[in-house]
C-alpha cells in the first residue's frame, strides 16, 4: 500500500479512519467526543504525531539507502517511484472497466465505415455498464415476482406499520411524560412519593388560604364533602390548574407550577376528604358525588343487613 498511495493522501486517511473510529465507540451525546472529552483530543494529536514521525524516519531511511545505491540502481528506482506516483494502477484499472482494446490493437476492430475519413471502432459494451444490465434484469425479475406475484408490502402497507409503532411509542412516552397531563387524562395518584411531594406543594403554596390541615381560611373547606366548583382528580386539577370562580377565586396555578406538580398536589388535597381539622370552615358549595363510583341499590344493603 506504501508503494501505491503518497504519503501526503495516506496520513490524512489513516488519521481519519482513526478518529471516526474514536468518534464511533466513544458516547460522547451531540458534542464531538474530541470536545467534550479533552484526553480523547490529546489522543488524537498523538496519533497524528506518530504518523507524521513514522512517515519522517521511513522518507529518512530511503535517502540513506540511495546514498548506497550506485548510479543505475538508483535510477531505476526513482523512475519506479515515479510511475508509481503516477497512480497507473488506477489507470490500468480504469482500461479494464471501460474494456476497450489499447490503441496498437484498434486495427482489428475499424468497421468498414467511413464517412469523410471518420472511422468507426466496434468496441464491445464497458464491463461496467453490461454487468451493471444484467443486475438491473435480475432485480426486475425479483421484484416481480416479490411484490407482483407473492403481493409483497407496498409503501402504503409500510407507512401503516410505521405508523402503528409510532402511536405505540407516543402512548409509552406518554406513561412516562409526566407534564403531559391534563384534565382530560389526569388520574388520581396514590403512591407515597406522589402524595408527600404534593404535600410539600401544598404547603409551600396553599395553607395561606387553606390552612396546613385544609381546614380552611380565606379558601374553603377541604376536609368536607361540599365542593363549589366539584371534587374529584379532574375538577380539583381543573379548579388549581386553571384558577377559581372569575374575580373572587384563586389565582391560575399553571404558570407557576407543571401539570405533574398539580396533578400531585390535587391528589394530596383528596387525602384530606373526611379528616377532622382543628377549626374547620362551614361548608360551601354543593355536596358533589363522583358518578363513576358505583353505589349499593337499596335492595342490595337489606339483603346484606337480613344476613347479618
Amino acid at each position: 500500500m506504501k508503494n501505491l498511495i503518497p504519503s501526503w493522501i495516506r496520513v490524512p486517511v489513516i488519521f481519519f479512519i482513526i478518529f471516526g473510529a474514536v468518534e464511533f465507540f466513544i458516547d460522547s451525546g451531540e458534542k464531538p467526543a474530541f470536545i467534550e472529552y479533552p484526553t480523547v483530543l490529546l489522543f488524537l494529536l498523538l496519533v497524528l504525531l506518530i504518523l507524521i514521525a513514522i512517515e519522517a524516519i521511513v522518507g529518512a531511511l530511503e535517502n540513506v539507502m540511495l546514498h548506497k545505491l550506485d548510479e543505475e540502481a538508483k535510477a531505476r528506482f526513482l523512475a519506479e517511484k515515479e510511475k508509481t506516483y503516477q497512480f497507473t494502477w488506477l489507470k490500468e484499472t480504469y482500461k479494464k472497466l471501460l474494456g476497450q482494446k489499447p490503441i496498437e490493437e484498434e486495427g482489428e476492430i475499424i468497421l468498414d465505415h467511413n464517412y469523410d475519413g471518420i472511422k468507426e471502432l466496434d468496441n464491445n459494451l464497458p464491463p461496467w455498464w453490461l454487468y451493471g444490465f444484467y443486475a438491473s434484469i435480475v432485480f426486475a425479475a425479483i421484484y416481480l415476482v416479490r411484490f407482483h406475484i407473492f403481493n409483497g408490502p407496498t409503501q402504503l402497507d409500510e407507512l401503516d406499520t410505521q405508523l402503528a409503532e409510532a402511536r405505540i411509542e407516543i402512548e409509552a412516552y406518554k406513561k412516562t411524560a409526566k407534564d403531559l397531563v391534563d384534565v382530560n387524562t389526569v388520574v388520581l395518584l396514590t403512591d407515597a412519593e406522589d402524595l408527600s411531594t404534593g404535600k410539600s406543594i401544598f404547603e409551600t403554596n396553599c395553607v395561606a388560604c387553606h390552612m396546613a390541615d385544609g381546614g380552611g381560611g380565606i379558601g374553603p373547606n377541604l376536609t368536607d364533602k361540599h365542593w363549589i366548583l366539584g371534587g374529584g382528580i379532574k375538577n380539583v386539577f381543573k379548579t388549581v390548574s386553571e384558577g377559581g370562580r372569575s374575580g373572587k377565586g384563586m389565582i391560575p396555578w399553571k404558570a407557576q407550577l407543571k401539570a405533574s406538580q398539580i396533578a400531585k398536589v390535587a391528589s394530596y388535597v383528596l387525602t384530606l376528604q373526611g379528616t377532622t381539622p382543628a377549626n374547620p370552615k362551614a361548608p360551601e358549595g354543593d355536596i358533589w358525588v363522583d358518578e363513576t363510583v358505583p353505589t349499593e341499590s337499596p335492595e342490595v344493603q337489606t339483603d346484606a343487613t337480613n344476613t347479618k
